[in-house]
């Protein structure tokens, strides 16, 4: 099957975006990602989108943008693992000629806009059971399935610590991320508790902003003289919806399951990933995903971070612009791990922040309260 190639990438501004809307923020990353493709808006024959405050996002940004008529329109809404999902789709309806220039967009205001205050307990009747706990969500909810890897495993709030410092290491070199100043084990933990075991450091940011992709087909890519970075593997999952006690096991995500589906259909193996782009909402996130996308053995995740594994220099470089941790996070964070993944693969950087001959990336996408998962392999072609 030909591979998508993801020919464009960009954002919109980041942080705190007051006068915007989600729309506006998805928009301009979008043109801008158009831009970055070097595609006119009127090539635009798809369209996938997820969040945003609007019924039928997909729809409304079309009309926004004043799409003619677009033959794909994709808008299934999986959380922060929807982005990486849509590759497949997309993958499918190029096979089938039926789009050849995708835009895959969010935008949000998490930090400045009107929602910015309401609680996971209040989108869905059934999460009124969770309310009278007490549980605060989704910290608290992500916070329990690290206690209870901590237990199962023996894995320490220090081990944690190391994904947020190594993290803050990339992000010091990225002139877009919200937090650059060097932190320590010893910061992280000190920082203000949250949900044991999390403290401020182990949560991801709260922002504005937008991101964008686009995907065009081997032949609109070879049109365009775009680096052919091809979308070689993807696969998606879910385990439960927002109810992290209806988690089968809470020290195992869907990454085990897409993981070997999408380095299987790449081809690769572990030894082949230059660079690694995981959804961090917190420390946890990364450090679970890790060990269920093989990288190493159940358990072990807490040693596998621990001495600078995924910081600069690292074995395996891991959210080389900060992460959400440090770089931005307006809610759906996957969108940002394929623009990262493309900028590596493309050599966008110098220096340190550059991992060397990067080849093949993986992105991964996590949704809800670690419930659903999508795995994407990434692959420059020569």
């Amino acid at each position: 099957m030909a591979e998508p190639i993801l020919a464009g990438v960009a954002e919109s501004d980041l942080g705190e975006t007051p006068d915007r809307n989600w729309l506006d923020n998805a928009a301009i990353a979008t043109v801008r990602a158009l831009e970055d493709a070097g595609c006119q808006l009127a090539e635009v024959d798809g369209v996938a989108v997820a969040g945003g405050d609007d019924y039928m996002p997909a729809l409304v940004l079309s009309e926004y943008l004043d799409l003619d008529e677009p033959s794909f329109l994709e808008g299934t809404e999986i959380g922060g693992s929807s982005f990486e999902h849509f590759c497949g789709h997309v993958r499918d309806a190029m096979a089938r000629d039926e789009a050849d220039v995708v835009v895959v967009a969010y935008g949000s205001t998490s930090k400045t806009g009107p929602g910015r205050d309401q609680s996971l307990e209040e989108t869905h009747p059934i999460d009124g059971f969770v309310r009278p706990t007490g549980l605060f969500r989704p910290p608290g909810a992500y916070a329990m399935a690290a206690r209870r890897h901590m237990h199962e495993y023996g894995t320490t709030e220090e081990q944690l610590a190391e994904v947020a410092v190594a993290t803050r290491e990339w992000a010091s070199m990225n002139p877009k991320a919200a937090q650059r100043e060097p932190i320590t084990v010893d910061d992280v933990l000190e920082s203000r508790e949250i949900a044991e075991p999390f403290n401020l450091l182990d949560c991801c940011l709260v922002s504005d902003g937008g991101g964008a992709v686009v995907l065009v087909s081997e032949e609109k890519a070879a049109e365009l003289g775009v680096p052919e970075i091809g979308v070689a593997g993807v696969a998606s999952t879910s385990t439960h919806r927002q109810d992290i006690s209806e988690m089968p096991d809470m020290t195992t995500t869907g990454a085990a399951v897409t993981g070997p589906k999408a380095f299987d259909q790449a081809g690769i193996t572990h030894d082949d990933v230059d660079v690694a782009e995981i959804y961090d909402s917190f420390t946890y996130t990364a450090l679970v995903t890790l060990e269920d996308l093989g990288f190493c053995e159940k358990g072990d995740g807490g040693e596998f971070v621990s001495g600078g594994t995924t910081a600069p220099g690292g074995e395996l470089p891991m959210n080389t612009q900060g992460g959400g941790l440090s770089y931005c996070h307006p809610g759906h964070f996957g969108i940002f791990v394929l623009i990262e993944a493309a900028r590596q693969l493309r050599g966008d950087y110098e220096g340190d922040r550059q991992v060397d001959d990067a080849e093949v990336a993986v992105a991964h996408g996590t949704g809800g309260l670690l419930s659903s998962s999508s795995t994407v392999v990434l692959r420059r072609e020569s």
